[in-house]
């Protein structure tokens, strides 16, 4: 007869990654996509992100072409970056991104607090920089003051 072992069996199974955590959608910052409509109705697409979980919290898009939630997870990480850390710039923080394609400009506005940020995709031809500038501007204090 064997000596019986009292050692617990390992499980076979494999270990389960816990669910990401995704934000909850956010009135606020669904009312903050109303108003870059109502300024910007020729966007293409418009989304407010949560910078730590890459989540979208509202969204909108005027083309199938562009997925703003998905685009949503790629901008947050570019956000969080640790760019500015390695160039040694401690009194700098970023205020906005641009990408300059051929037909398009997308922009991503954050907030003071850098928690969100505004990614909107317009058309190169019936945008001009300066007012997608400034309605995001006006925009990212307005969800500031929401969500703060």
């Amino acid at each position: 007869m064997k000596p019986k072992s009292y050692r617990k069996k390992a499980s076979r199974r494999p270990l389960r990654k816990p669910a990401p955590e995704y934000p909850t959608p956010d009135p606020a910052a669904a009312e903050v996509i109303d108003k870059v409509l109502a300024e910007l109705p020729q966007l293409l697409a418009v989304a407010v992100v949560d910078v730590k979980s890459g989540g979208c919290l509202a969204a909108h898009s005027n083309s199938p072409a562009i997925n703003p939630s998905t685009a949503a997870t790629y901008n947050a990480e570019v956000v969080k970056q640790k760019a500015m850390a390695a160039l040694q710039l401690q009194d700098e923080q970023i205020e906005d991104i641009l990408v300059t394609l051929s037909s398009q400009l997308h922009l991503l506005q954050l907030t003071a607090t850098g928690d969100r940020l505004i990614y909107l995709v317009v058309d190169a031809q019936d945008t001009s920089l300066a007012l997608a500038r400034e309605v995001l501007r006006g925009q990212v204090g307005q969800l500031k003051l929401v969500a703060g």
